[in-house]
């Protein structure tokens, strides 16, 4: 299993079209992605869940990713959050 943590730069937070792209993104990887943000949790392969997570700027979040390709989905969704969020 990978992790890494991030703390959200984006004024607006994790909103809907970041939401969206970093959703695709996950979809991707065969391997299970999970967001963690103030005690919740959520697939982010699911909109909703994500959305349902309120996540706003300077709040930390934590990706966990887990699976056969996670070295490559770790690296390339650290690269997501930098450029997008």
């Amino acid at each position: 299993m990978k992790e890494f943590q991030y703390v959200i730069q984006d004024p607006v937070g994790l909103h809907a079209r970041p939401a969206g792209l970093l959703v695709k993104q996950a979809a991707g990887f065969q391997s299970k992605v999970t967001i963690e943000s103030g005690g919740k949790s959520a697939d982010a392969r699911k909109l909703i869940m994500l959305m349902s997570l309120g996540i706003k700027q300077g709040m930390e979040v934590t990706c966990r990713v887990d699976g056969e390709d996670e070295e490559a989905a770790a690296e390339a969704l650290q690269k997501f959050f930098q450029e997008n969020l």
